[in-house]
Order: structure tokens, then C-alpha cells, then sequence
């Protein structure tokens, strides 16, 4: 086993590794960005190093950094979490190279599964019914021409990466070039790959997926099987496992189809082959497989009592897997909420800023993950989910009852969450009843038909302190449970935990015309940084136009003018990054 792991990520997954590497004896290194010396992550390791600015791609997207560390820390092995670099066969490679365990798939495999484009093509060698769709790559200006082979509905895809970043559903064709260049721009950002391809859209589907676990040794056995329909924007919201009211041969046929694909590719590691399901006709199809731990293993681990971080460092210490098919055995039933920092009522848009407070709940069949504490700041830079919380029951009906208690105990103040959204669809009839598609929440569960959590008054608005110059170097030392921890700190004094707008006890923006298209004046609804300008000066436009479209955790917001009008002059440059609240333009007429 190793002595010494780098975590090469942030946040819950940081923690949930380390954690397992207690466990293990193995001790541990984080990394972080300039903006993160503080965060938990940090403190839950025996070693950290800054591996750059604040943004992912100054940090957590810097292979060479990344190694680096590790090479530096003395660490024998690497653990790349979910995200970032975790599906980069290049970076597996560096590891290697480096002389460094990387915890996860070989290269050949990633590059196989990692690219959906290839994966497709594997996958159809193995014998998994799929839907029809690009051969490869597509280059955006044939993007018309192979979309109308396909036909309609499609969807354009991200080709690297996962967690439904990078996808867009299109039904005009009028929308398929900008939807590629989104898409591919959303890519670039939370992957580091711009390439896309497209396939046909399956409407009215549901989203299941297998958990796999391969050895070095040829051993291939699935750990059960999920359920991940509830989703907005192809993000998912709620898991479960397994995978309720689903007919045997569906079930069967989705095992088996997982352990052939990941055989045939020669796996090795901690995987999940992910399908979508008709229900009218019974029909599965490959969707893609992610070549890493997925955010939703901890349901699966809690039915079927498998630690699938400790079987994934096993595996890469060389160990054969401790489990035949035959083990594996599932219990009763657990359902997980992923509670982002956004603000379902405002079209789910990111916040940012101070957690003033979190309370975890703590009950019996409860669990918690999380990558933030109270005083802990969520930045623009990374995605927005903080943490989940999963609660198991015998049945599906009683897991839900714990999770819906459990979810109306967490306590986050200073920024919204989706918590209180997802605590009144556990609640919902249709829930209950699996009377849900992908398309649900876009199209029946608006959070505009349910109650927004109750607002405390507005308190005064955060103080400002204007950022340095240049760079301010500083010493902390924290104490900890296993003596002082010394941490070298790099970054704009004044900005972390600091807020330009007031914030209230519910987490909730106090103030209006903040909001992506809300509002009279073109405003930026968050920080973020602006990629691109639609208008310029002189323009005509008309109320709800574009007049740019600005990217923060991995999302991109539209501005749009409030009103008819004239653009009289715009106030932003692409590259540049605008503060919440900022003005984007100024609109005559």
C-alpha cells in the first residue's frame, strides 16, 4: 500500500479521500489555489502546497503543477477525485512518468473511454445498443450538416469531461452553430478541451448508470446500479440507489452490458457506464462512461456496504479485487441531494460569497459530505456544489422521509443553496411514484410552483477592502489534531469573504437588477468573468437581447437589456472580470 497520496482536487471529494487514506494509514497532501489556503481540504491533510492563482486553470487544471507537488511532497501516488484532471490521459501519463501511482484507469483506457466519441465506438464493438450520432469530433461548421443525418432533437456534447457540463439540447437548427460554440467554451473551461460531437436527444428518458470496479489483474464485477433522472440543465440533482422500478432484464441487461464494456477496454479502477432508459419501451442505451469515482458513490456504498474509495486504492496498489459478482449484495435503499450554492427562485444561478453559518444534520441513516464549514467562502472559479447529504432506508418511500428531514435540519446562511428546492420534490406525489423524466424539472417542477424559503431581513452590506496591487505573501498557523500546520498563503488581501451586496439570513440577495436578465439596468448577476461582448455601441435592442454572456462556476449567464433602447456604451471587455452587481452597458432611450 502507499505511504504517502496527493489529492490532486478540492472541496468534499478532497476530504472524503483523505479521510479513506486516514483509514488506511497513508498519509496525505492537498493542493490548493491561492484562493483556498484556508479551506477544509487544506486542513484535512498532513501537507499542502499552493499550486497557483485563484481560477482552476492557474491551479487545479495545471498538470505540471500538480505533479510537481507530488514529486516535491515525497507522495508515491495520486488521487484525481472526480473533475479537473481526473479523465486527462495525459495527465495520468505525467504521473506516471513522474514515477507516481495515478489511481484510476490506465491511460489507454481513459483516452479510449475518457473521449465519448471513442467510448461510443467501443461501445458498440461490445454490443451495447446505443443512440445514432456523430463518428467523431465535429467540427462546428459541419455541426448543420450532421445533425440533419441524426435528425432532430440532438444534443451537443462536450467530448472530454463529465457531470453534464459541456451540453446542449437543440431543436432549431437555426441554434446548432451557437450551441456547439457554447458548449464547446464550457468544455474548454471546466475540461481544458474544446472539442464536441452530437447525437440524437432521447426525450422522456430516465438516467441510469452502473458502478464497475476493475483489478490489474482481469477482474471486472459491477457494484449495482443508480438512478440519476433528477436533473436541470443535464446537471444532476438527486441519485439513488439502486435504481427503483426497473424490470429485471433492464437491470440485468445493463449489468452485463457495464462488465463486458469494461473488460473489453481492460478497466482498471472505479468507473460508471451510464445509459439512458425509455420506459414506454423498455429500450436502454449507452450513454457514456465516466473513467473515475463519480460524486454519486456514496449511495452505492451505502446498499451495498462496499467503501469504493478503499477498493479504488487497493486496486491501484496492485491488490486484486476482494469481491466476486456473487458478493455483491444490495440493502433497503438511499437517495443523495447535491446541495449547490445556487438560488433555485433565480433560474438556479451560482452564488458566491461568506457561509456565516453551517450546521450539518446529524440523525441516524444520515450522511454528509462536505467541502465547506462555516467562515468558508464560495468562490466563482469552481463549481457550485459544496456538498450532499444521503440518507438509507429498507425502502425507497422511508429513505426519501429521512432525506426530506435531513435536508430541512442543514443550516447554510449566507449564500442560497438548493436544499429547500430539493427537500419539496422529495415531497412530490410524482416523486413518490417515479413519475419523472430528464425533462422534468425544466418542464413540470419549476421552482416558481413552490414556496421559496422564508427571508430574514436585509442586514448592512459587507465592507469592501480594495485589493493590493500586487500579491501579499503571509504565515498562518493553524492547530490541528495532529499538531501545527504552517501554511505559506499567496493572494489579494480584502477579497476573501468580502461581498458587495448584502446578504440576508436565508442566504438570499437582497437587492434587485442582479439577476441574468432581471431588472432594467444590465447588471452582472455574480463575479464572473466576461467571454463575450454581442453589441456595441450605437446598437438598437430590443428587451430580453443578449448583450453579453459572462461564465462563474462553470456556467455561462446571458445579460440581457431590461428594456428597449439604445446602447450608448459598453463598460466591459471579454477577459474582463466584473464583480455582482457590476454595470455591463448603458442603455439610452
Amino acid at each position: 500500500m502507499f505511504t504517502r497520496l496527493l489529492v490532486a482536487n478540492r472541496g468534499e471529494i478532497a476530504v472524503r479521500v483523505m479521510r479513506a487514506c486516514r483509514e488506511l494509514g497513508i498519509s496525505t497532501v492537498a493542493v490548493h489555489s491561492a484562493a483556498e489556503a484556508l479551506s477544509p481540504h487544506v486542513l484535512a491533510a498532513d501537507s499542502a502546497v499552493c499550486i497557483g492563482g485563484p481560477t482552476a486553470a492557474e491551479s487545479y487544471l495545471d498538470a505540471a503543477a500538480v505533479i510537481a507537488a507530488a514529486v516535491a511532497q515525497g507522495a508515491d501516488a495520486v488521487h484525481p477525485g472526480y473533475g479537473f484532471l481526473s479523465e486527462n490521459a495525459d495527465f495520468a501519463q505525467g504521473c506516471a512518468d513522474a514515477g507516481l501511482v495515478f489511481v484510476g484507469p490506465t491511460p489507454e483506457a481513459i483516452r479510449v473511454m475518457g473521449d465519448k466519441t471513442t467510448a461510443r465506438a467501443a461501445a458498440a464493438a461490445a454490443g451495447v445498443p446505443m443512440l445514432p450520432g456523430s463518428d467523431g469530433a465535429v467540427d462546428p461548421a459541419d455541426i448543420p450538416d450532421v445533425a440533419d443525418r441524426i435528425g432532430f432533437p440532438v444534443v451537443v456534447k462536450a467530448a472530454f469531461g463529465g457531470g453534464g457540463r459541456g451540453m446542449r439540447v437543440v431543436t432549431d437548427p437555426d441554434r446548432l452553430v451557437e450551441a456547439a460554440a457554447s458548449a464547446a467554451r464550457e468544455a474548454t473551461g471546466a475540461f481544458g478541451r474544446p472539442e464536441v460531437f452530437v447525437e440524437r436527444y432521447l426525450p422522456d428518458a430516465r438516467h441510469l448508470e452502473v458502478q464497475v470496479l476493475g483489478d490489474a489483474h482481469g477482474t471486472v464485477i459491477a457494484v449495482g446500479d443508480r438512478d440519476c433522472t433528477v436533473q436541470r440543465r443535464h446537471q444532476k440533482l438527486m441519485e439513488e440507489a439502486p435504481a427503483p422500478d426497473l424490470p429485471d432484464a433492464v437491470r440485468n441487461g445493463i449489468r452485463d452490458a457495464s462488465v463486458a464494456l469494461a473488460t473489453a477496454v481492460g478497466y482498471r479502477g472505479a468507473g460508471t457506464v451510464e445509459f439512458l432508459y425509455s420506459p414506454g419501451t423498455e429500450e436502454f442505451f449507452f450513454l457514456e462512461m465516466n473513467t473515475r469515482l463519480q460524486v454519486e458513490h456514496g449511495v452505492t456504498e451505502l446498499v451495498t456496504g462496499i467503501d469504493l474509495v478503499h477498493e479504488q486504492l487497493r486496486i491501484g496498489a496492485g491488490e486484486p479485487l476482494r469481491y466476486a459478482q456473487a458478493d455483491v449484495r444490495v440493502t433497503g435503499h438511499a437517495i443523495q441531494a447535491r446541495i449547490s450554492a445556487e438560488d433555485p427562485w433565480a433560474g438556479f444561478l451560482p452564488r458566491t460569497g461568506l457561509i456565516e453559518r453551517c450546521v450539518l444534520p446529524v440523525a441516524p441513516w444520515v450522511r454528509t459530505d462536505f467541502g465547506v464549514v462555516t467562515g468558508s467562502t464560495v468562490h466563482p472559479y469552481y463549481d457550485s456544489m459544496i456538498g450532499k447529504v444521503m440518507a438509507w432506508g429498507p425502502t425507497r418511500a422511508e429513505a426519501a422521509d429521512r432525506l426530506r428531514l435531513a435536508l430541512g435540519d442543514l443550516v447554510v446562511e449566507g449564500v442560497a443553496t438548493t436544499a429547500p428546492y430539493l427537500a419539496a420534490l422529495l415531497a412530490l406525489p410524482d416523486h413518490r411514484d417515479m413519475n419523472y423524466s430528464t425533462d422534468t424539472v425544466g418542464e413540470r417542477w419549476d421552482p416558481a410552483g413552490f414556496p421559496p424559503p422564508a427571508a430574514a431581513p436585509a442586514g448592512p452590506a459587507a465592507p469592501v477592502t480594495p485589493a493590493p496591487a500586487g500579491p501579499v505573501r503571509r504565515d498562518v498557523v493553524i492547530e490541528t489534531d495532529r499538531g501545527p500546520l504552517t501554511l505559506t498563503v499567496w493572494g489579494a488581501a480584502g477579497r476573501a469573504g468580502t461581498d458587495t451586496t448584502a446578504r440576508s439570513g436565508s442566504g438570499r440577495k437582497a437587492g434587485g437588477g442582479t439577476s441574468a436578465g432581471g431588472g432594467k439596468e444590465p447588471l452582472a448577476p455574480m463575479d464572473a468573468t466576461v467571454i463575450r461582448v454581442d453589441v456595441a455601441a450605437g446598437d438598437e435592442v430590443e428587451q430580453g437581447a443578449v448583450l453579453a454572456v459572462l461564465e462563474a462556476m462553470k456556467m455561462e449567464m446571458p445579460v440581457t437589456a431590461g428594456r428597449s433602447g439604445t446602447v450608448a456604451e459598453i463598460l466591459v471587455t471579454v477577459g474582463q472580470t466584473v464583480a455582482t452587481g457590476q454595470r455591463i452597458a448603458v442603455l439610452a432611450g
